[in-house]
């Protein structure tokens, strides 16, 4: 099931069972986050400190978003898929989001221009 909302507990839940995968891999994982509100809540410190023994954790600074590759990838998304579009449904923003994401990773050199600064 798919939460409607990302927030500390779901947060908590994605590091289990999605960053965790590689701590199984016997490798120490780098973790870079923003500073989410849900980034700094308590229960989610305690996981990071449970398992620092596989996970450092860097948080960008506050309203940087020239260092977070993720933000240039929102922009192209509202540019090429949400922008003066409008959804009846929560399903035909799920499909729009979905088919953005598809194409880019069906078709990288699209959001090569967007990614040069981090490369």
């Amino acid at each position: 099931m798919i939460d409607d909302v990302f927030e500390a507990r779901t947060y908590t839940v994605f590091l289990e069972t999605t960053v965790s995968k590689f701590f199984e891999q016997n490798r120490r994982v780098h973790y870079i986050h923003d500073g989410a509100s849900y980034h700094k809540d308590g229960d989610v410190w305690y996981w990071f400190r449970e398992n620092r023994k596989w996970i450092e954790v860097y948080n960008l600074p506050a309203y940087s978003p020239e260092f977070n590759a993720i933000e240039t990838l929102w922009k192209y998304t509202r540019k090429e898929g949400t922008h003066n579009a409008t959804f009846e449904t929560k399903s035909e923003v799920l499909n729009c989001l979905t088919k953005m994401f598809g194409q880019m990773q069906n078709s990288p050199e699209s959001i090569t221009g967007y990614l040069k600064p981090f490369c």
